[in-house]
């Protein structure tokens, strides 16, 4: 019996005790007893004692909130800007924006001390109203290449290296609806080690192209290039591209066939850095290539290398039936590469020097600008079709989407498609 309802029964028994002869009593005083568990003295003592009242209501002790509105919207305004990160990368990313945040929202010491404070659990809490996901998943084109194949040796093992330089790379295919002709591919290197990502854009998949735009690429990045390891796609399994890593004593070695996790860190970027951004919309025109390469090669690497954290995984230990997965600390790129110490000291000085006069928040407007001319010069025709517009209802909770493409914007990632931050100052 639960104490409320042992509460009813005493209630409903006590006239009942008082009205009732003394040789009855006791009777009552026994059934009450048996009914209710209670000790027969603590029981008399109830049954003597004052009427019992209605059950005493609990109020319920809240805890005054600890982070306003004002902190909350300028928590929001930061993820936005930074494109809605994983709540430890955001809580990591904080001190790293802060003298940006000062400068934009001009917060005060109480509430830049909040910031600081905040634990990733409760910035999960407080965003999770804000937070919606849109999943859609396309195959790529890519054809097998059987050329150079007993040449370029099978990479099987997990990477594990302590250094800088030793990559991965793959193209990212932005053919629309259809694979007829020549499209516009996105060619992705990323460090194992760091984390830093590099991108081109390149009509077609010429051998020759993808062999001067990892040339591009090893002349851009912070420190020396090591190994590259790719697919076994023709684009890559060539004497161009093989004999360029020869002569530079690059390591040079591809996945298995059919093996997408032989690849995993540069498939994920290909997710993060391209289809988040570009979407699946078909881009044939030069003009398109030109326009998406201006965004690679200038705010976008700065943006993502040099502001956004990223956590690695350390190891994985198995725990009963579930698979627990231990991370390191989120750093950026930029951060890991300097601790590293094997850089290109040209590279790393002109990139301090950028990141002292640069602002993330005047970035991500910037990608935005440039995202949006990119959107104009896609093939509409041979693009994904819209979606039915939905409900009004539902189209305030997906946050006002975007109807003019098939693509998220910059910074709104898997969030509804929107043209503009609109939490920005």
């Amino acid at each position: 019996m639960s104490q409320r309802a042992k509460w009813e029964y005493f209630r409903a028994i006590y006239d009942r005790y008082h009205k009732a002869a003394r040789s009855l009593r006791h009777v009552i005083l026994n059934e009450f007893c048996l009914s209710t568990g209670y000790h027969r003295k603590y029981a008399i003592r109830l049954l003597n004692g004052p009427p019992p009242g209605r059950w005493p209501v609990r109020r319920t002790r809240r805890r005054r909130p600890t982070y306003g509105p004002q902190v909350l919207s300028i928590l929001a305004a930061i993820w936005e800007a930074a494109g809605y990160p994983w709540s430890v990368r955001l809580k990591a990313l904080l001190p790293v924006w802060m003298r940006w945040v000062r400068k934009r929202f001009r917060v005060s010491e109480r509430v830049e001390t909040q910031l600081l404070l905040i634990s990733p659990r409760q910035i999960d809490r407080r965003l999770r109203a804000r937070k919606t996901q849109l999943k859609r998943r396309l195959y790529g084109r890519t054809k097998p290449g059987s050329l150079l194949k007993h040449h370029i040796p099978l990479k099987t093992d997990s990477w594990d290296v302590k250094s800088p330089g030793f990559t991965e790379v793959d193209l990212v295919s932005h053919s629309g609806n259809s694979a007829n002709g020549e499209f516009a591919h996105s060619l992705n290197l990323t460090d194992i080690h760091t984390g830093w990502t590099e991108s081109r854009a390149l009509l077609g998949r010429s051998q020759v192209a993808v062999r001067q735009a990892l040339e591009e690429i090893d002349e851009a990045l912070p420190f020396p290039l090591l190994g590259i390891d790719s697919d076994n796609g023709s684009e890559f399994i060539n004497w161009h591209l093989k004999a360029c890593c020869d002569q530079k004593h690059i390591q040079f070695t591809r996945g298995r066939p059919y093996k997408k996790d032989d690849n995993a860190h540069v498939e994920q970027k290909n997710w993060t850095h391209v289809r988040k951004l570009l979407g699946w919309d078909r881009y044939d025109s030069p003009q398109a290539v030109q326009a998406m390469n201006d965004l690679y090669r200038q705010e976008l690497r700065l943006w993502l290398n040099l502001y956004l954290p990223s956590v690695k995984l350390l190891k994985k230990a198995r725990v009963g039936s579930k698979l627990r997965r231990v991370y390191d600390a989120a750093q950026t790129p930029f951060q890991r590469v300097l601790a590293s110490g094997q850089t290109h000291p040209a590279q790393v000085d002109r990139l301090k020097a950028l990141m002292k006069t640069l602002d993330p928040f005047e970035l991500s407007r910037s990608i935005e600008r440039k995202l949006e001319r990119i959107y104009q010069l896609a093939h509409r025709r041979l693009s994904p079709k819209l979606p039915r517009p939905l409900p009004s209802v539902q189209r305030q909770n997906m946050h006002n989407m975007n109807s003019q493409s098939t693509r998220s914007s910059p910074v709104t990632f898997l969030m509804a498609r929107q043209p503009t931050l609109g939490l920005h100052p």
